[in-house]
């Protein structure tokens, strides 16, 4: 089908596993597991099971941040390769019905915790942590941590999809999804030019949320879009990005479950602090 071609949708869609593009080995119209598997189990309460993905590092830069801090966030990271299809096996279904990662189980009271905001926010409540206890500064994070949820899926499935992975370009999706994100921008900006944080002065959740997505795509790591979006107006955007991304915490969570770039910043699976210095993959790949 060609971008001029017109397109009826028929009465009832049915699936053709053929037009996943690149994700068509893991992409289905259904949910629940594909195979029996059971989860791997370290020593810590806290087990995440995540990739290296914007939402991913979200949660293992919190955890890193957290230990930093002095919080008692010890944690164990297990890798699941979304390629593979390791979302859709049964154990992981049991702690993600959606499949989607990251997910984490906190053995310690037994609750399982699924959507990347919603594991922020309950590490926030549990630690204390990274979320302003003063009910207008908590919510302004909140309002900006909610903000992230709902636009990232703008940059990542509608712009990064139709820009860096459909199996063709078309020029009206592109079209419509690079101004939602030069949109999204401006308002980061906007906010960011009088406020060194997000909500405020304040290091939150709703910073940790946000950078992975859109201070990875000023800093020229998004979509290699950089110059067909013109990043380089969104000067505050790149302020608030090259404080945050460069605290430690975020530079070792950055590096947990991430399979992908140079081997040094590689941390497959993470069980202890000193894995970073003696288990990246350029010391035992």
């Amino acid at each position: 089908m060609t971008e001029t071609s017109k397109y009826v949708p028929p009465k009832v869609w049915t699936w053709d596993a053929k037009n996943g593009g690149e994700f068509a080995s893991i992409n289905r119209p259904i949910a629940g597991p594909t195979h029996d598997k059971d989860l791997p189990v370290g020593k810590h309460p806290l087990q995440l099971y995540s990739l290296a993905t914007p939402n991913g590092v979200k949660v293992t830069v919190m955890l890193e941040e957290l230990l930093a801090a002095g919080h008692g966030a010890e944690y164990d990271a297990w890798l699941i390769k979304i390629g593979d299809g390791d979302q859709f096996g049964s154990g992981f279904v049991d702690v993600n019905p959606n499949s989607k990662i990251p997910a984490l189980m906190d053995h310690g009271t037994g609750s399982r915790v699924f959507e990347s905001g919603a594991i922020l926010l309950y590490l926030a409540e549990k630690f204390g942590a990274f979320l302003p206890t003063d009910q207008a500064a908590r919510t302004e994070a909140m309002n900006w941590l909610f903000w992230l949820q709902g636009s990232a899926p703008y940059l990542g499935g509608g712009f990064g999809h139709f820009y860096a992975y459909a199996p063709e370009k078309f020029e009206y999706p592109i079209n419509r999804f690079a101004m939602e994100a030069k949109r999204q921008l401006d308002v980061l900006d906007r906010q960011l030019a009088d406020n060194r944080y997000l909500s405020g002065k304040d290091y939150t959740i709703a910073d940790m949320a946000t950078a992975p997505w859109y201070g990875r795509l000023v800093k020229g790591e998004g979509y290699d879009a950089g110059e067909f979006l013109d990043v380089g107006i969104y000067k505050n955007v790149i302020r608030w990005a090259d404080e945050v991304m460069s605290r430690p915490a975020f530079i070792r969570g950055a590096m947990v479950n991430r399979t992908s770039g140079a081997p040094e910043g590689q941390l497959h699976e993470r069980h202890d602090a000193s894995d970073f210095d003696t288990k990246t993959q350029d010391k035992i790949g």
